[in-house]
């Protein structure tokens, strides 16, 4: 190379290549100077170690002795809240069997069964009233049933399935025919199984006197007067202008007879209203009733029906009247037959017919109230 080309390079400014060049050896060795000293590793101090991170409120894990104790905690409150419940528990079962012994009746499974029918009542009253239709001939076919069971039990010859036939006509005609064909088909069906029974007892030819055979005819009449007729009579009243009404008003005040007499009677009865007949039912319970069956009457009246207070409480009085007759009647009716319920099909209450045995008699004032109370009614 020339001089004057070293010359020129020798005036240039020294790169970072030259620099580190310099102070390096050919064998890559750092070279000893003042002005770049060695780099010894060992010089360097330990780095010291790091504080230890805090946790962050509810994110990090919690004390043993914290946790433990909020165990310990839950457990005493758990422990509190179970023994809690089970003393309530035991004492309304000793105060349920104590009126079981009493009433002869589980007062939780009675209440349970008649908020239950209540709801489909209310239900059927309230929004579309055909649909109380199917429900009677329910209940009318179940006490049908009921009632003709219990009678064949008792030795009395009652035939089920014409029973159950003319029963369904009867309670349907009620409410989708006119008035006056509904008493004939009333006839017809009293006739129709009256004559079974006697074309029955002819084919079968089994030797029961001429007495037995009449008294089996007469009640077979019975059955259908006392249950598809009486539930006929409800459905005649609901097909009237506002019979909804009379018909959820006539129910609610018969359940209030029972309510009011049962409640009174477990509280304060004392004397027996009809021993030979109801050794339960009490004057106590008794005076129970009126008092219940008056207010809900006048409530009624007031608020649902658009009577004056007063009509409330005839209308009362007429139900307390047949709801209590139709109690003692059923409760005769029993004794006769030697059964305590006509059937075990509703826990807590018996039979369907334990239940209606209030309601049934008490479609006859209701209809004739009726017609004599509504405002609306035009004779």
């Amino acid at each position: 190379m020339s001089d004057d080309t070293r010359d020129a390079e020798e005036g240039q400014p020294q790169t970072r290549r030259d620099g580190r060049d310099a102070v390096t050896s050919d064998d890559g060795i750092p070279l000893a100077d003042a002005a770049f000293p060695s780099f010894d590793a060992a010089s360097i101090p330990p780095r010291p170690p790091l504080p230890p991170a805090e946790p962050e409120p509810g994110a990090g894990p919690l004390d043993t002795a914290d946790h433990n104790a909020i165990r310990e905690q839950w457990r005493v409150r758990r422990d509190e809240l179970n023994s809690h419940v089970s003393y309530a528990r035991d004492q309304i079962d000793q105060a349920n069997e104590r009126i079981k012994e009493r009433t002869g009746r589980d007062l939780i499974v009675a209440i349970l069964i008649g908020l239950a029918f209540g709801a489909a009542l209310l239900g059927s009253l309230l929004f579309i009233k055909v649909l109380f239709v199917p429900f009677a001939l329910a209940a009318a076919l179940l006490g049908v049933y009921e009632l003709s069971r219990a009678l064949r039990a008792s030795g009395r010859r009652v035939d089920v399935v014409p029973q159950l036939i003319a029963a369904s006509v009867l309670v349907l005609s009620a409410y989708f025919a006119e008035p006056w064909l509904w008493w004939v088909v009333l006839f017809v069906a009293v006739a129709f199984v009256i004559v079974w029974r006697l074309i029955g007892q002819m084919v079968v030819k089994d030797g029961r006197t001429y007495g037995e055979v009449l008294a089996d005819a007469v009640i077979g009449g019975f059955v259908q007067i006392y249950v598809p007729f009486l539930t006929g009579l409800a459905l005649i009243l609901l097909g009237q202008e506002g019979g909804q009404w009379w018909v959820l008003g006539f129910i609610a005040i018969a359940v209030a007879v029972d309510t009011g007499a049962y409640a009174a009677g477990v509280a304060f009865g004392r004397h027996p209203m009809a021993p030979r007949i109801s050794p339960k039912k009490t004057w106590e319970g008794f005076a129970g009733a009126v008092l219940a069956s008056l207010a809900v009457g006048v409530l009624l009246a007031l608020f649902l029906l658009d009577l004056p207070w007063w009509a409330g409480l005839i209308f009362g009085a007429a139900i307390l009247l047949t709801a209590t007759l139709g109690d003692l009647g059923e409760s005769m009716l029993k004794r006769d037959l030697g059964i305590k319920d006509m059937s075990s099909w509703l826990p807590g209450h018996g039979g369907l017919l334990d239940r209606l045995d209030s309601i049934l008699p008490s479609t006859i004032p209701a209809l004739g109230l009726y017609f004599l109370l509504s405002p609306w009614v035009v004779l």
